[in-house]
């Protein structure tokens, strides 16, 4: 049945009562490529695309208000996609960046419960956590299915995985909401991915305005450091090896991305394939033996140091980098990267600008990227 006559069925059967707010969402193709938003009133119909094949719809939701969820509609709409009655009022969130989602969008207390909670960087989420008001349901590949239907969930908020399920949670007629956020190429695309869960918590004007801001925001950055001409732009590499390859992020990556917007010139520009390409140690030692900057990442308890880089492998020691201290690393494990990435990237971007040109954002405090430690 055709989306203009499933929306005319919606009007048949709205309430007499006056929505206090419409379910209305602007257009979500600037930013977001496996998003797609449109409808209104009582039915907003939403199309996540396949993140391993965009061209291909991967699941198709009815977010019906709850007021006008009459059986024959759900059913109408159930045979071309999934029905959600929102606002949803109790979620189980398998993600730390959704959950941290959720918190900023203020309806941290429709999160009823999460999955791999030891994950959870979010403070308010882990204080809910400890004191009982949020529920652990243990491994996201293996959830308690259990006590999940004993806390009359309204639906699954999880990320999808390619040629992976959701095993047995998938049996038990609750709605699971496949947020591809993650896989999205440019940060402000992660971002785009709020609507879609302000919309699920009946908070669709506040993540229009939360969007709004950081979209403007980044925006503005990146028109600052825009300004430095190309041949101040100075070269970098980013990461490092794991196991036997190294594998460099595409030049059109979300990291890619951010250090382009900060005015830097990333080594690997070339690199344009889907996510990243694995190299050996040898080639990216020739090609970036010589940059200014070098950007990672770790997840540890205490700080990274040069000592521990050249023990983890000894010609790390050769790029210039490192023996001109320029290297920049995120502790994963002590910030909140990983959520702001999707929420805040505006906030990322500030920090590689500071560093890349500290003369642009005088008054910025880094949050994520500091110097590795001696």
């Amino acid at each position: 049945m055709a989306a203009a006559v499933l929306l005319s069925a919606a009007v048949s059967c709205k309430s007499s009562q006056k929505p206090e707010k419409e379910l209305f969402v602007r257009d979500t193709a600037s930013y977001a490529a496996g998003l797609d938003i449109s409808g209104g009133g009582d039915v907003v119909k939403v199309q996540v695309r396949d993140p391993w094949d965009t061209l291909v719809v991967r699941r198709t939701y009815w977010l019906v208000r709850r007021e006008a969820a009459s059986d024959s509609l759900c059913s109408r709409l159930g045979a071309t996609g999934v029905v959600v009655k929102v606002p949803v009022e109790r979620a189980v969130v398998y993600t730390s960046v959704h959950a941290a989602m959720a918190e900023q969008l203020g309806v941290v207390e429709k999160v009823r419960g999460v999955c791999e909670s030891q994950y959870m960087t979010s403070q308010v989420i882990r204080q809910r956590i400890a004191d009982g008001l949020i529920s652990d349901y243990g491994s996201s590949t293996t959830p308690n299915v259990e006590k999940i239907i004993e806390d009359r969930t309204d639906v699954i908020i999880a990320s999808p995985f390619e040629n992976s399920s959701y095993g047995a949670a998938e049996k038990l007629g609750i709605p699971i909401v496949e947020a591809a956020d993650y896989m999205e190429r440019h940060p402000l695309g992660r971002t785009t991915w709020v609507r879609f869960l302000g919309l699920l918590f009946g908070v669709g004007d506040r993540a229009e305005e939360m969007l709004a801001q950081v979209v403007s925001n980044y925006n503005g950055l990146k028109a600052l450091a825009a300004s430095v001409p190309v041949q101040e732009r100075p070269t970098v590499m980013l990461e490092r090896k794991y196991g036997q390859a190294w594998f460099v992020p595409s030049q059109s990556s979300y990291i890619g991305t951010f250090h382009k917007d900060a005015a830097a010139r990333y080594i690997f520009s070339d690199v344009d394939d889907t996510d990243s390409r694995p190299m050996q140690f040898e080639e990216v030692l020739k090609r970036a033996e010589n940059a200014q900057f070098w950007f990672l990442k770790y997840t540890a308890e205490r700080p990274m140091t040069y000592d521990d880089l050249k023990q983890e492998y000894a010609p790390y020691a050769n790029f210039a980098p490192f023996k001109n201290r320029r290297i920049y690393a995120c502790n994963t494990l002590e910030s909140t990267y990983y959520d702001d990435i999707t929420l805040r990237p505006d906030r990322i971007l500030a920090d590689f600008i500071k560093i890349y040109h500290p003369s642009l954002l005088p008054d910025h405090q880094p949050v994520y990227y500091f110097p590795l430690s001696e």
